[in-house]
């Protein structure tokens, strides 16, 4: 590209430190305005990228992906086949109440398989004390969380009261919900809003809690290798007619809320990204204006029209390249160091994971986007001062000159 003659001219305008002129003012105004719109959408991106991806792992981390009724349950047998399935299940679910000595709180319980659990959910890798393997069948042993934990004033090998309300009996009191009296054998700490409800036991535990026979069938959990691509999974059980829930039924908003904020700040930076680019429309029709005369002699010469549009396209491009490296060096720079300088800052902030800074995801693909965005909107602001560039009449040019 740059053996031709107009991008030599071009990069040669575009890269000349001699112009001290106001033309040359906005050509270096809007490449900084460039830059900084690119390196703030890069950050705020990657930001959002880390929230987003803590979200799905704290939220996703305690909810079901996928849970096939317990109608259909026993109609597939091999799940392994479904496209993203990692593992399956035995589940059951209900609410309850659990009380202890400081208190009364309503909860989820999980009936689970703790041998699958132990493998494939996050809770294993989250626990700050006790094991899923504690939730041996017929010991009534549960897990909580930690947030469960601290307002019951509860630890390992305490004991607490069970109600359930999917279950109750008849005495000469009136109905009663089942009840049972269970030992903490495990706490967990994801981080989520789900810490202080859900509770995990052994899936049979639950079923004689909820008074179902043995023979009775069970719901099946799946775990998902991304909890985001459920759609696929969902499809092949509809195809099947097998009837299904999945994790948006009771946490889509959460999570459509966190993707409409991130997609409406894209959109705010990228209009900064926009009026930074199409600055150049205007530094480059006074360089139209002040070159006429250079643009007269080239066509005298033999140029034609043609190159002498490209002429400025490539000023213009080579703007945006500039921008767009500037910016995109600095957006992954200050990205990675974003902790290091809120430290440095003393800014208190402590939504990662280990609690230190904010949580950054720095996603290439992303970045790369951004980038050439920026440069599509350098190319579409520099084709009217192309096209004004190409319309110069030399013989009037030269005449004024």
């Amino acid at each position: 590209m740059l053996n031709s003659l107009p991008a030599f001219i071009a990069l040669r305008y575009s890269t000349s430190g001699k112009h001290k002129s106001f033309v040359a003012f906005i050509n270096r105004f809007s490449v900084a305005g460039i830059a900084l719109g690119v390196m703030a959408l890069i950050v705020v991106v990657s930001v959002m990228n880390g929230f987003e991806g803590q979200l799905k792992e704290r939220v996703l981390g305690i909810a079901p992906h996928v849970v096939i009724k317990a109608n259909d349950s026993k109609a597939i047998e091999d799940l392994s086949t479904f496209p993203g399935v990692v593992a399956a299940m035995d589940f059951l679910e209900s609410e309850g109440v659990v009380q202890s000595r400081s208190g009364l709180r309503g909860v989820q319980l999980q009936g689970v398989d703790p041998h699958i659990m132990q493998e494939h959910s996050i809770v294993q890798s989250k626990l700050l004390a006790g094991q899923f393997n504690h939730l041996k069948r017929g010991k009534y042993h549960v897990v909580i969380g930690r947030a469960l934990a601290v307002q019951l004033d509860l630890d390992v090998g305490d004991r607490l009261r069970l109600l359930v309300a999917g279950a109750s009996i008849y005495t000469p009191f009136g109905r009663m919900p089942a009840q049972r009296l269970v030992t903490v054998g495990g706490i967990y700490d994801v981080g989520s809003q789900l810490d202080d409800k859900a509770i995990f036991l052994h899936v049979e535990d639950l079923q004689k809690l909820l008074r179902m026979p043995s023979s009775a069938p069970r719901d099946r959990r799946l775990f998902l290798e991304d909890a985001f691509k459920y759609q696929q999974v969902v499809q092949a059980l509809d195809d099947l007619q097998v009837a299904s829930e999945n994790w948006r039924t009771r946490q889509g908003p959460l999570f459509d809320a966190v993707k409409m904020e991130k997609n409406m700040m894209s959109m705010m930076l990228l209009l900064i990204i926009a009026v930074a680019a199409f600055n150049i429309v205007s530094s480059l029709v006074m360089v139209v204006t002040e070159k006429q005369g250079d643009i007269a002699i080239l066509r005298t010469q033999g140029m034609p029209r043609s190159q002498i549009m490209s002429i400025f396209i490539f000023n213009g491009v080579f703007n945006g390249m500039k921008g767009a490296l500037i910016g995109g060096v600095l957006g992954i720079l200050l990205s990675t160091q974003l902790n290091n300088l809120l430290t440095l800052l003393n800014v208190p902030i402590a939504f990662a994971e280990n609690g230190l800074g904010v949580p950054i995801d720095l996603r290439w693909s992303q970045i790369a986007l951004v980038m050439a965005f920026s440069l599509i909107l350098c190319v579409i602001a520099s084709l009217y001062p192309a096209f004004k560039a190409m319309s110069v009449q030399p013989a009037s040019a030269l005449q004024n000159e």
